[in-house]
């Protein structure tokens, strides 16, 4: 079966300034990811996992290069542009869950769905049949503090699939967690994954790389291997 491609980098850098001085976090990334893919980004602290991450989830704009998502050149994309292709195209998963901590969990949920514009009973109806696949059914009234660090997490998968993204970005998903909880999460995400979801991970943990399908490793801004 052919592959179709989702996300074509090339060439890609990305600077910033700090006064008078321009860093360079990311120095001419090149790559290619398929619909359906499993990809671990990896590298150690400051090799540009992050920033990477932030533009491939249209959080930030290259310096130079182009970004291509589903053939559409969105590097040159004004913040408007990105927003709403942010919205329907890429739900997150971060480290630090970035729940709303006084609101229900169904409240956060649904939240994508308010800025896509679904109805009140469409996105009601379609939060609670994530909640229920990830066996948070019974959790939906209680606000974040209120469960566990594993459980926040999986809030933070069932609000990133609310708006049925073609791409899950996951930075860090794992960090907060214990092992048992960690796997959990992976475990989902794998799930996910051979249910046609593309995924991209960014962990600097060899072990959960380990099982996705792809690994890219970062070392100062530039891919060392794919």
């Amino acid at each position: 079966m052919k592959k179709t491609n989702l996300i074509k980098l090339s060439d890609v850098t990305k600077d910033y300034k700090l006064g008078d001085t321009t860093v360079s976090v990311l120095k001419g990334i090149s790559f290619e990811v398929d619909k359906g893919d499993f990809v671990a980004i990896t590298g150690r602290s400051g090799s540009g996992k992050s920033t990477l991450m932030n533009l491939l989830g249209l959080l930030d704009t290259p310096t130079s290069g182009s970004y291509f998502l589903e053939g559409l050149s969105v590097s040159e994309f004004k913040e408007d542009e990105l927003s709403d292709l942010r919205n329907k195209k890429i739900g997150f998963v971060f480290q630090s869950f970035n729940l709303l901590p006084r609101s229900t969990i169904l409240e956060n949920v649904v939240l994508p769905g308010i800025y896509a514009g679904l109805n009140i009973r469409e996105r009601e109806d379609r939060a609670f049949s994530i909640l229920k696949k990830l066996n948070l059914s019974e959790e939906e009234n209680k606000i974040p503090n209120q469960l566990s660090g594993g459980q926040q997490q999986r809030v933070a998968i069932a609000r990133a699939l609310m708006n049925n993204p073609d791409l899950i970005l996951a930075d860090e998903p794992t960090g907060n967690l214990d092992t048992r909880s960690g796997q959990e999460v992976i475990n989902i995400l794998k799930d996910l994954n051979r249910q046609g979801k593309t995924i991209i991970l960014i962990t600097h943990e060899k072990e959960l790389a380990k099982q996705t399908k792809r690994i890219v490793e970062l070392i100062d801004g530039k891919i060392n291997s794919d």
